[in-house]
């Protein structure tokens, strides 16, 4: 399909399979955080399970990183090339309470957390919920 996507898959020891091509693809070409829904839309008599089984194969192999953005619905987006979703690569995401669509605010670190003796750190999800600039125009 593309040498890029199938080099960005090979760097996360992940054969490319021409539905991980075209997964990476959509989430890709979208620069936002889809659904599991919100990708199957995007293919034609594609079974659910064969897409979650590939971002499920995507997120053990830290090329995406999923988000609960409250909505219901954990929506997924591409990682970085570096990322390895430890503590330091966590980021802000901001869900647009109009339209919906909820985008990763990569320059804006999740804040550090000062847990108490004996707490151990595993995860960190900051939503921020407000209108986008598409949306208040």
């Amino acid at each position: 399909m593309n040498q890029k996507i199938d080099n960005r898959l090979e760097l996360r020891n992940i054969r490319p399979t021409a539905m991980r091509q075209l997964v990476y693809d959509v989430l890709d070409k979208n620069k936002k955080a889809l659904s599991l829904y919100e990708i199957e839309q995007q293919f034609e008599d594609v079974d659910r399970s064969t897409i979650f089984r590939t971002l499920k194969t995507f997120q053990d192999n830290y090329l995406i990183h999923s988000i609960d953005d409250g909505t219901g619905a954990v929506k997924y987006a591409l990682c970085d090339e570096e990322c390895t979703c430890q503590p330091d690569d966590l980021h802000i995401h901001f869900l647009c309470t109009k339209c919906g669509q909820t985008n990763c605010l990569k320059n804006m670190p999740v804040p550090k957390m000062d847990l108490p003796q004996g707490f151990s750190f595993e995860s960190a999800n900051f939503v921020i919920k407000g209108i986008c600039s598409i949306c208040r125009k």
